[in-house]
């Protein structure tokens, strides 16, 4: 019984020992994940479209409700002509695909006041790629 005891011990130290390197694991890959997305709406409230162009993929097309877009730095421009100019972005789901692949999914909601009246458009879904958004 002793033996079976010990084995028992051991086994629970290295359960717990493994468990708290994944859950650090899973903090390091969550705070990494959300960067990028925070990054993007910093950028977006201070109207730097250039800024947010830089976390994209160099040649990186945009596909939103308009179509395709070709140019980053020119749809978040014309996006802060019609009066956008506050982002909030919350990370839901971070999942791990590779060694040095991660997916965020998370919700976006842009606002501001256009000349009609206040602007809101809403979405949700995947919000990150590693080290730059390849869309």
């Amino acid at each position: 019984m002793r033996l079976k005891l010990g084995s028992i011990i051991v086994l629970m130290c290295l359960t717990a020992i493994v468990s708290t390197a994944f859950a650090q694991s899973d903090y390091n890959l969550r705070a990494e994940v959300e960067k990028i997305p925070s990054a993007h709406a910093e950028n977006f409230n201070k109207q730097n479209a250039a800024g947010i162009a830089a976390l994209y993929a160099q040649g990186a097309k945009l596909v939103n409700a308009a179509g395709v877009q070709t140019s980053v730095e020119e749809n978040f421009q014309n996006a802060f002509k019609l009066g956008f100019n506050h982002q909030e972005v919350t990370i839901g789901e971070v999942s791990s695909i590779a060694p040095d692949v991660a997916l965020g999914i998370g919700e976006y909601a842009n606002k501001g006041q256009g000349q009609n009246g206040a602007l809101e458009v809403r979405g949700a879904g995947p919000l990150y790629t590693p080290e730059k958004m390849a869309c």
